[in-house]
C-alpha cells in the first residue's frame, strides 16, 4: 500500500487553517522584507474579504508555504491600488486598459510566503502552489494575473517556473516595503501559458499540468472553484443542504 504524500495543497481552507495560513504569511514576509506584524495585518485588512487562499501544508497540519489571491471586489485589485500611490503614482486603471486588462477576471497575486527547513522539498512545495493557481484561474475564468513583485522573485519566476511577466506602463523598479526593488507587472494567462509551454517545457510540466508534484496531494479540480468552496464553508448552506437530505 502507497504511503501517503509528504504535503497536501488546500484551496480556501476552512478558518482555523485559514488563520494559520496568514500567520505564516505574515512570519515569512517579516523575517524576509522585516515587515512589522501589525503593518502586515493594516495593509491586507481591506482584501480580507476578497483574499483566495492556496496552502501546502504536511503530514502534521503544519502550513509550510501559502499563496494569497486578491479577486475583484469593493477595495479593487491590490497591484493597482498600489501603482496608484507612492512611489509609483501612475494612472493605473488606465495603464491596465491600455494593456488589455479586464479587471473583473483578474487576479493579483498578492502574496507568495515559502517557510524555512524544507530542503530539496521547496521545489515541489513552491510549483504546487503555481499549479494550484493554474487550476484555479482556469476553473474561474480568470483571464489575467496581476502582481507587485520583487525583482528578484522575478527573475527567478522566469528562470525556473517559466512565468514571464510584464511591467505595467510607466512601472519601473522602486523600493517598496522592504523590497529593494518591486515591480507592478501583469500577465495575461492565455499567453503566458502558451510561453511558458515554448520557453520552458519542463516548467510547463511541472507547474502546468501537474506532471512531478507527487509529494503533494492535489485536489479534485472542482475543489478550486471559488463559488463551490463558498458553498462548501458556509454554515447556512450545510445548513439547508442537511434540511433538503
Amino acid at each position: 500500500m502507497a504511503s501517503a504524500a509528504p504535503y497536501r495543497l488546500v484551496f480556501q481552507p476552512e478558518p482555523d487553517l485559514r488563520a494559520a495560513a496568514f500567520a505564516h504569511e505574515a512570519s515569512v514576509f517579516g523575517s524576509v522584507y522585516s515587515v512589522p506584524y501589525d503593518f502586515h495585518v493594516a495593509e491586507f485588512a481591506p482584501y480580507e474579504a476578497q483574499s483566495a487562499f492556496l496552502v501546502v501544508v504536511d503530514q502534521e497540519e503544519r502550513v509550510r508555504a501559502t499563496m494569497r489571491l486578491v479577486t475583484p471586489g469593493p477595495s479593487g485589485i491590490k497591484t493597482i491600488v498600489e501603482a496608484a500611490r507612492s512611489p509609483w503614482f501612475l494612472d493605473a486603471e488606465r495603464a491596465a486598459r491600455a494593456v488589455g486588462l479586464d479587471l473583473a477576471n483578474t487576479w493579483d497575486v498578492a502574496t507568495l510566503a515559502v517557510g524555512s527547513g524544507l530542503g530539496r522539498d521547496r521545489l515541489v512545495v513552491t510549483a504546487s502552489l503555481y499549479h494550484g493557481l493554474t487550476i484555479a484561474a482556469r476553473r474561474n475564468r480568470v483571464t489575467s494575473l496581476l502582481m507587485t513583485v520583487d525583482e528578484r522573485v522575478r527573475g527567478i519566476l522566469e528562470t525556473y517556473f517559466g512565468l514571464y511577466t510584464t511591467a505595467l506602463p510607466g512601472a519601473v523598479p522602486m523600493p517598496f516595503e522592504g523590497s529593494p526593488a518591486s515591480t507592478p507587472v501583469y500577465g495575461h494567462c492565455g499567453e503566458m501559458l502558451t510561453a511558458q509551454r515554448k520557453l520552458n517545457p519542463e516548467a510547463y510540466r511541472l507547474l502546468t499540468l501537474g506532471v512531478g508534484l507527487e509529494g503533494v496531494q492535489i485536489p479534485d479540480e472542482h475543489h478550486f472553484d471559488l463559488l463551490e468552496r463558498a458553498l462548501e464553508l458556509s454554515p447556512s448552506a450545510t445548513t439547508e443542504l442537511s434540511r433538503a437530505s
